[in-house]
């Protein structure tokens, strides 16, 4: 085995995804380990399970046969921290300090840097970073107003995905993703559609918790004066309201289901029902990609689908047919974020990585 290699820690609400790459992008080993409800019991918040998950993922480096001491970069996926540019990070202790906070939230990806920093430390001489958070924030100032000063809009969606994408996609043509304009729509349990003008995510809608198009279980842009009423009514706690938007809306909340392969599956049955709600959502994606074409002017050089919901070729049909006429339409399946995540390390190794500081 090469030395010189590069560990990507992906961590979930219920799972931990560990991958071992070497400097030429060779995925060498790959393991999603699988947490019980009574593994995460006794952890009062989700940053208590650091230490539990991170001696798991070494014994199961060993069990692989992975010699930890040629790791030389641990990549963690990035949690709520402040809202900060695209890039590479460096674990640091004010980093650490607000992943432990949960400044804006506690989340699973919040364990990635508290868990590479933990890793690179046991190795002794590994450098520790996460890469693209999800709270990258490229916003222009136009895009921040919402309507109202009390709430402004912010920057929370699939940056992992969305950059690496993107990136993928600039090589394939030639090009540097700084030459550009490219609207990039990530489908998954939730949906994040981003204009992507020449570098920088300038517009994105906050696909976590009610912004854009609904999705297998994110109910999306809700009509504000009926969300008002109903979060007064007496009937629903806040907690309820929250499930509402984020886990049991969208697909989950009308046809009972996250699993959009089961969606399609019936739409292609005959479900009418079930048809009418999944057009509905292409419609509401070819909506925000519209959007986004008009946040660059009209000049955009491509339109990128990709996460789980893009290997259905009827949903991305339906979405082609609105959004043809902008630019050409790309699709790339799936999220391979340990690769995303192993290619930021494999950068720092050659030399080629921006390595930004975290304050």
């Amino acid at each position: 085995m090469s030395s010189s290699l590069v560990l990507a820690v992906n961590p979930g609400s219920t799972s931990t995804k560990i991958a071992v790459f070497d400097l030429h992008s060779k995925k060498l080993f790959q393991k999603n380990i699988k947490h019980s409800a009574e593994d995460l019991a006794p952890f009062e918040i989700i940053t208590d399970q650091y230490e539990f998950r991170k001696n798991i993922i070494l014994k199961e480096l060993e069990a692989g046969d992975i010699d930890i001491k040629e790791i030389e970069v641990v990549v963690g996926r990035g949690g709520l921290v402040k809202p900060i540019p695209s890039g590479m990070y460096k674990v640091n202790e004010p980093m650490k300090a607000d992943l432990r906070k949960g400044i804006l939230g506690q989340h699973a990806s919040n364990l990635g840097g508290l868990i590479a920093d933990d890793i690179a430390k046991s190795i002794g001489n590994a450098h520790a970073f996460i890469a693209d958070p999800v709270v990258v924030d490229e916003m222009e100032d136009l895009a921040r107003i919402s309507g109202h000063p009390k709430f402004e809009r912010i920057s929370i969606f699939h940056a992992l995905n969305q950059k690496a994408i993107a990136k993928t996609h600039a090589k394939a043509q030639g090009k540097e993703y700084e030459e550009l304009n490219l609207i990039v729509a990530h489908l998954g349990g939730g949906v994040s559609v981003g204009a992507h003008k020449k570098g920088r995510v300038v517009d994105v809608n906050q696909a976590l918790d009610g912004d854009g198009p609904f999705s297998p279980e994110r109910s999306g842009g809700l009509p504000s004066g009926a969300m008002a009423k109903l979060c007064f009514s007496g009937e629903y706690t806040h907690k309820e309201v929250k499930k509402m938007i984020t886990g049991k809306g969208g697909l989950v909340a009308y046809l009972d289901t996250n699993d959009a392969l089961e969606v399609e599956n019936r739409v292609k049955a005959g479900d009418d029902k079930a048809r009418l709600i999944y057009e509905a959502m292409a419609y509401q994606v070819a909506k925000e990609i519209g959007s986004c074409a008009v946040v660059m002017k009209g000049e955009v050089d491509g339109i990128l689908i990709t996460g789980g919901v893009a290997y259905d070729k009827m949903f991305v049909e339906w979405i082609k047919e609105r959004v043809s006429f902008i630019a050409p339409l790309f699709v790339y399946p799936g999220e391979d974020e340990m690769q995303a995540l192993a290619f930021n390390g494999i950068c720092f190794l050659k030399g080629e990585a921006d390595v930004k500081e975290y304050q």
